[in-house]
């Protein structure tokens, strides 16, 4: 909803502002600038990406136009899910949480939570992590080390969209330059024209580079920033969980833990100690009937 908002004061202030100096909206209208402007910027992108990125790019397109699910509600789910896994792997043994991390759908605490459950990332991260410190071959700073790689690598493909949109971005105004040239030449072609003929030709030439600077920095580069904010909240929940589970297994108590992870969290999201001290109160009767059930 914002994107549509940012885009209409874009267009509202930069054609209006146009429009109360006296300009006509028929001259902006050069649809054969468009074509070279946009032909050019999509075949510099299918050139510049390979299938992966293209189908990444794509994708990501839609998420941009779609409110941010990382919320504080969301954030509690996860530390409340975490407190109960880790209070039960310490009261009856991490070997207790075999059933749970095996058939996540059938969990009694997993599908407590069905809005973390939607996120197969995250659901991966947390019961592969869990594998191994059942496992108890992995010490805390060999875990760690692995969980810094598997953040790092899906930073770097979150950030190939975001790249991808950057580039087109930054390559759209020298396209405009582009066109503007080959409408300059143009009209240098029919130099022998009247000087209001002539001028109108040059004057529609010069709406390809307007045109090119405005759809890059009014349109594709802050969809490439945008698209890097929500990437970095993805990043976030990963960096919580992993704080999280080095401190359970530094020793640490599941309350203890949970609020290690509460700290990581930015802090337009990040529940306060109050509020998750009361949310833990909430889902340890919970938690006490899905240990009992699941075990």
């Amino acid at each position: 909803m914002l994107v549509i908002v940012g885009y209409l004061v874009v267009v509202l202030t930069v054609f209006g502002g146009y429009m109360l100096s006296g300009g006509a909206l028929g001259a902006l209208y050069q649809p054969l600038e468009l074509l070279i402007i946009g032909g050019a910027g999509i075949g510099a992108f299918i050139v510049g990406n390979n299938g992966k990125a293209i189908k990444a790019t794509l994708k990501a397109l839609p998420r941009m136009f779609k409110r941010s699910s990382y919320t504080k509600a969301l954030y509690l789910d996860l530390l409340g899910m975490l407190y109960l896994l880790l209070s039960k792997g310490r009261q009856n043994g991490m070997m207790s949480l075999e059933n749970e991390i095996e058939d996540p759908q059938n969990s009694a605490i997993f599908s407590a939570y069905p809005r973390l459950m939607a996120n197969p990332q995250l659901m991966t991260f947390v019961t592969d992590y869990l594998r191994l410190m059942i496992s108890g071959n992995m010490n805390a700073f060999e875990i760690e080390a692995l969980m810094d790689e598997e953040i790092e690598t899906c930073e770097h493909e979150q950030d190939v969209p975001a790249s991808s949109l950057n580039a087109l971005g930054d390559g759209l105004p020298a396209f405009g330059i582009v066109a503007a040239v080959m409408g300059v030449v143009n009209a240098l072609a029919f130099a022998d024209r009247p000087a209001a003929e002539l001028g109108a030709l040059i004057a529609h030439a010069m709406v390809g580079t307007f045109l090119g600077i405005l759809l890059a920095y009014g349109g594709v580069l802050p969809l490439a920033t945008l698209l890097r904010q929500k990437s970095s909240e993805e990043i976030k929940m990963l960096q919580c969980i992993k704080v999280t589970l080095l401190s359970s297994v530094n020793g640490y108590a599941p309350q203890i833990a949970i609020e290690f992870g509460r700290k990581t969290l930015f802090s337009s999201e990040r529940p306060s100690f109050s509020e998750l001290e009361e949310h833990i109160r909430q889902v340890k009767s919970v938690g006490s009937g899905a240990t009992e059930r699941a075990s």
